[in-house]
């Protein structure tokens, strides 16, 4: 699935860019590149969600590298939407994931 989103990059105090946070309901997505040695960048995502004590956080990293920062954030962010989208729909409807098939018959 392709998403537009506008991911802000800002330069923090280090110099090293940041990206802005999305909200999308009770789900904060994050994404995290980071620089391999080869000069490319690596994607990744954090999807926190609840607060406090009761606050989880995953974070999920991804085995493709991207030639820039921007493109790595993108992919990154669009993988935690598709990711909160299904546990949302999951959530809404439970039963539609799993195939029902009738028991096996028995044979007296």
């Amino acid at each position: 699935m392709i998403h537009t989103t506008t991911i802000s990059t800002n330069k923090n105090t280090s110099g090293t860019k940041q990206v802005s946070p999305l909200n999308l309901g009770q789900y904060r997505i994050a994404a995290c590149p980071r620089a391999l040695p080869c000069g490319r960048f690596a994607a990744q995502v954090s999807i926190a969600s609840g607060k406090g004590s009761a606050s989880t956080d995953r974070v999920m990293r991804f085995v493709d590298d991207f030639p820039t920062f921007d493109a790595a954030a993108h992919y990154a962010v669009a993988q935690g939407i598709d990711w909160v989208k299904n546990v949302l729909r999951m959530r809404d409807r439970p039963y539609t994931a799993a195939v029902l098939t009738p028991a096996n018959p028995i044979c007296i």
